[in-house]
């Protein structure tokens, strides 16, 4: 999965990098703590501009929550739970997850959207119970975009400063990103 990310951060510039954030949100065995540092590292050796990762990464994770931000507002809590009973191991969800994220969103308020940013699997669940608790869609992006923000900023900083390392970092990470892409499949099957 590293040479992957890495080639489509290589070959696609910018758009590769926000293509890569949309999937992640869409599909969470793809981890953006691979994606923003390696980001981190093409604008560290000048193959990219810092600000333009950071922008690509945000509006990827924008763009990439949206269609979760909707289907919660869409669907509802049951007829979303009752989805997850038929489409579940597809969408990544299960019943029990629809409950916990809306549970967890109703005990803390519109925070949760913008603290969920910074927490993985939680930063793609955490737009299910807005949708559902009918956040305004304008509140719902400003609190993604604050907290998408930060998480991406520090990954994306963590990728630029060790820059030095990349070539030790990506034996590293190439094999625990292959240790987790194993282990979701073999839960997934």
């Amino acid at each position: 999965m590293f040479e992957w990310i890495l080639h489509v951060i290589e070959v696609g510039g910018y758009v590769g990098i926000f293509s890569l954030m949309v999937l992640e949100n869409l599909f969470p065995p793809i981890p953006s703590e691979l994606i923003i540092p390696l980001a981190g590292f093409a604008a560290a050796k000048g193959d990219l501009n810092i600000f333009g990762v950071l922008i690509a990464t945000v509006l990827g994770g924008l763009v990439g929550g949206l269609p979760w931000y909707i289907l919660g507002r869409i669907y509802g809590l049951q007829r979303l739970k009752s989805l997850t009973f038929r489409f579940g191991r597809i969408m990544g969800l299960s019943a029990d997850d629809v409950d916990g994220a809306h549970s967890w969103f109703k005990k803390h308020g519109h925070l949760a959207v913008l603290f969920g940013r910074l927490v993985p699997t939680v930063r793609t669940l955490i737009s299910v119970p807005a949708g559902m608790a009918k956040m305004p869609l304008a509140t719902y992006l400003l609190y993604s975009l604050i907290g998408t923000t930060m998480w991406t900023a520090l990954l994306l900083f963590l990728g630029y400063i060790l820059e030095s390392q990349y070539q030790t970092m990506g034996v590293y990470i190439g094999h625990i990103s292959n240790v987790v892409v194993i282990a979701f499949v073999s839960i997934y099957l």
